[in-house]
Parts: C-alpha cells; sequence; structure tokens
C-alpha cells in the first residue's frame, strides 16, 4: 500500500524555529502529536522536532529550558519521503533510523503531509487482518 492512501486529509501541524520550548510542549500536548515539522511558512521543511528531542535536552539544558527555542533541540537532518512510498518502505527506514514521524513532500520538496509509526502499525495491521479473512474464508469455503 502506498502512504498516499495514509495521509488523504491526514493535518500536518507545524512550529517555527523560534517557537518557544513552552509554546512547544503545549502544542503537542494539545493535538495529541509526538512531533511538528518546523517551517517558517507550512512548506518549506526547516526541521522536525518531537518528544524526544525535548526529553534528549533535558539533562544538557535543563537550567535553561525556559529561554530555549525550537531551534536549539529541532533535528535538521529530516528524513522525508514521497507520497509514492510504500508502507514497507516507511516500516524499513522507520525502523532502520529509528525514527517515529517522517514528513510527506512532493516532487519539489514541498510539505504535504507526515506520516507516524502509528499510521504504519495500524495500515500493516489492518493489512494482515484482511489477509487473515481472505484466507479463512478461503479455507471454510473452497470453491
Amino acid at each position: 500500500m502506498k502512504i498516499s492512501a495514509l495521509i488523504t486529509g491526514k493535518a500536518v501541524y507545524t512550529v517555527t524555529a523560534e517557537t518557544s520550548i513552552a509554546t512547544l510542549v503545549e502544542k503537542l500536548a494539545s493535538l495529541k502529536v509526538g512531533a511538528l515539522v518546523v517551517s517558517p511558512d507550512g512548506i518549506r521543511i526547516v526541521g522536525i522536532v518531537s518528544e524526544r528531542d525535548i526529553v534528549a535536552a533535558l539533562p544538557i539544558h535543563f537550567h535553561e529550558l525556559g529561554r530555549l527555542h525550537v531551534r536549539d533541540i529541532m533535528t535538521v537532518n529530516v528524513t522525508t519521503c514521497t507520497p509514492n512510498a510504500t508502507v514497507a518502505d516507511l516500516m524499513n527506514l522507520m525502523t532502520e533510523r529509528r525514527i517515529r514521524h517522517v514528513p510527506v513532500v512532493n516532487d519539489a520538496g514541498d510539505l504535504i503531509s507526515i506520516i507516524s509509526i502509528g499510521d504504519i502499525v495500524k495500515s500493516h495491521v489492518s493489512e494482515i487482518d484482511s489477509e487473515r479473512i481472505a484466507l479463512v474464508d478461503y479455507v471454510q469455503n473452497p470453491r
């Protein structure tokens, strides 16, 4: 299955690099998401910031957390995919790179969505369940 099928109608949320960590945490919590794309305009990607980035910054910057901004903790080498990538491609990519969120971009590199490990797992489980149902039907109803 292609990623394009999973992102239809899915919102992608962004923050700017100048966003404070406090605002970032509030936004992650209110949206109930684990990562936000860092973008000045909602189109160009300059980074990604996740709960993991916040936790990783705590031991180093705990004493100055109130003065930090997204730019201070974000990941700048962002792994992306296109809508033509498959669920299997993303499963492998996320496993190899140990990441849980991948922005989806068009051919020009513009942000169009984001895919999470939860989206991938849900799709994969659904696919396996459909195969199971087809196999049970085949065994129970020979032709």
